[in-house]
């Protein structure tokens, strides 16, 4: 953990709670906390008929990643996108993989080593943070991990401050469509695409690109705003 994360955890903490920000979904990433089997998820994450995995290669074509970049794959989860990325940015580039699960931390890393991607580096994050050094990266990268931010504004302001100035933050998320969405996902995701908008605006960023070549989710690129 780098000594400013450090500092600002203490300062959060130091915080009165009505001051700190408040839980948007209490419980919503219980699931992974203590006792995560990866290859479960690996066969939930990375099998046919999940829109991420089919499309994954459009995915990292729209990203436009370019050798020696830094990109943090945000809730990377099982790593499905890990050795594309890596092979996108190459030797002189960085990827962290990014998670709040300790299980996936482990299984990434052990999976990176296995594949000799000596660019892949492993960081294990907290609920409010990426734990990410300030201007870092390029490119933070969140795919079916927006609506899992239980505490939204903390994540998308430890991610700005990773962020390189005119850094990029691409989200990948579900439609949420009252009427055409299935009832799941609307019960499991707690805002649709207008209002993750307005949240990431409000946090610095600026819409610069939407693209329509999902089915089942959306796709969208916001820029770190401002000369920091």
């Amino acid at each position: 953990m780098n000594h400013v994360a450090i500092v600002l955890g203490c300062l959060l903490a130091l915080l009165p709670a009505d001051a700190q920000e408040r839980s948007v979904k209490p419980g919503i990433n219980q699931e992974y906390r203590g006792n995560v089997d990866p290859d479960r998820y690996e066969r939930q994450f990375e099998s046919e008929g999940r829109e991420a995995y089919d499309r994954r290669n459009d995915i990292v074509r729209a990203l436009n990643l370019r050798p020696g970049m830094k990109v943090a794959d945000i809730g990377t989860g099982t790593g499905l996108f890990v050795p594309l990325f890596s092979a996108e940015v190459g030797a002189q580039g960085r990827v962290y993989a990014v998670d709040i699960a300790e299980e996936f931390v482990e299984h990434v890393k052990s999976e990176a080593q296995e594949l000799g991607l000596k660019n892949v580096e492993t960081v294990l994050c907290t609920d409010r943070s990426v734990e990410l050094p300030q201007e870092s990266i390029d490119v933070a990268f969140l795919c079916d991990v927006y609506h899992h931010f239980e505490y939204p504004r903390d994540s998308l302001a430890s991610i700005r401050s990773a962020l390189r100035p005119g850094g990029s933050l691409v989200v990948i998320d579900y439609e949420r469509e009252p009427g055409k969405a299935p009832d799941w996902r609307l019960t499991h995701i707690r805002a649709g695409k207008a209002q993750v908008r307005a949240e990431i605006e409000a946090a610095g960023f600026e819409l610069v690109e939407d693209l329509k070549f999902l089915k089942d989710n959306y796709y969208v690129r916001f820029r770190k705003a401002g000369g920091d």
